[in-house]
């Protein structure tokens, strides 16, 4: 296994709520959020530059 996988692993892996505050799961919330957003911008550029390649090559 790489970093790279370890990395993810460790994003996407459940913790115990039950020591976190209200606030500091509000927090988190907040920047799953923005990174949610984030992502989201990154697919429609990405599929943005699919359809313009699409275009070029008649697909």
């Amino acid at each position: 296994m790489d970093d790279e996988e370890r990395a993810r692993e460790t994003f996407f892996a459940e913790r115990d709520l039950d020591d976190v505050s209200v606030e500091e799961l509000r927090e988190r919330i907040a920047g799953l959020e923005a990174e949610i957003d984030r992502l989201k911008q990154a697919i429609e550029k990405k599929t943005a530059h699919l359809s313009a390649a699409d275009a070029v090559f008649k697909r």
